[in-house]
């Protein structure tokens, strides 16, 4: 068996696309996943499966979510181990990767994009733009920032879903345990 991370984005926010996670371990159990385990509201699901392509086990997902809740999300599975090295990779300092978001990328944004981006700046805010994953710093909190998923998905053309240090730390403790 090999053990996946799946991020769900923009699920259970503002009262919107409602998935309450023992709803969401039971359906995805019954999807032929094995140890489903999920980590606070927010979309993320750590489970084991016997597929080994990440395109076939978003897809049997997603079936599922719109089967059953009937609405769709957007869903980005990665192994364990290519969330470690996004996570090992973040290139701050160990102070700012602390206080740091990992947005990662659905797919390899192409180069022409990245140059368009990479010469704005916000004071405050950093980012630093690889194939697998946005780092990206601020000391003003999220919420306030000029950065954000929404900005880089269109810049860049190519999904992404944003964690945050803490829940990227949890993610890998959990799945480590499978």
């Amino acid at each position: 068996m090999n053990t996946f991370i799946a991020l769900l984005r923009g699920i259970n926010v503002g009262g919107h696309k409602k998935v309450p996670m023992a709803e969401l371990r039971e359906l995805l159990s019954n999807s032929g996943f094995e140890n489903v385990q999920t980590y606070i509201q927010s979309g993320n699901v750590i489970l084991e499966s016997s597929e080994d392509n990440t395109q076939k086990i978003e897809d049997i997902i997603q079936k599922a979510i719109i089967d059953h809740f009937g609405f769709e999300v957007s869903i980005l599975v990665r192994t364990r181990q290519e969330l470690q090295s996004v996570f090992d990779n973040c290139p701050f300092t160990e102070e700012k990767k602390i206080n740091s978001y990992f947005m990662i990328l659905h797919t390899i944004p192409a180069t022409n994009l990245i140059k368009s981006v990479s010469h704005i700046s916000y004071p405050k805010e950093e980012f630093v733009i690889t194939d697998a994953c946005i780092y990206f710093y601020c000391s003003i909190g999220y919420g306030k920032v000029k950065f954000n998923g929404n900005f880089f998905e269109r810049k860049l053309k190519t999904p992404a879903t944003t964690r945050n240090y803490k829940t990227m730390v949890k993610l890998l403790s959990l799945s480590e345990d499978l």
